[in-house]
C-alpha cells in the first residue's frame, strides 16, 4: 500500500459512522451486507448511509455489488490487510521479529 492510499483509508475510518459501518461489514465477512441492513443495524438513514458507504468504497476498503434493486457491500480485506501491513511495517524496527507486531490469534482468514 502506498502512503496516499492509506491516508484515504484513515480519512474514511475517521469519521464515528464510516467506523461503525466498516466494523460491521468486517463482522459480516465475505458474503457482506445489504445496504438497507446496515442502515437497519446502524440507525442511519439511507441518504445518510449512501453518503459514507460511497466514501469507503472510494477508498478502497469496500466493495459494492448490485444485486437487482439492492446493493449488496463488503469489506476489502486485502486492503484493510494491506492498511495494518503499511502502519506496521517498521515495527519495532531492530527488536526481535514480532516483538510488536499485531496479535493474530483473533484475525479473520478472510
Amino acid at each position: 500500500m502506498e502512503t496516499n492510499q492509506a491516508i484515504s483509508a484513515l480519512t474514511a475510518l475517521g469519521h464515528a459512522t464510516r467506523l461503525a459501518v466498516f466494523r460491521l461489514l468486517v463482522e459480516a465477512g465475505p458474503g457482506g451486507r445489504m445496504a438497507g441492513e446496515i442502515a437497519e443495524a446502524l440507525s442511519v438513514p439511507g441518504a445518510t448511509l449512501s453518503f459514507h458507504l460511497k466514501e469507503l468504497v472510494q477508498s478502497g476498503l469496500a466493495e459494492s455489488q448490485s444485486q437487482g434493486r439492492n446493493v449488496c457491500y463488503r469489506a476489502n480485506f486485502e486492503a484493510m490487510n494491506g492498511l495494518v501491513a503499511y502502519l506496521t511495517r517498521n515495527c519495532c524496527a531492530g527488536a526481535p521479529t514480532g516483538a510488536c507486531a499485531p496479535a493474530t490469534a483473533d484475525r479473520c482468514d478472510c
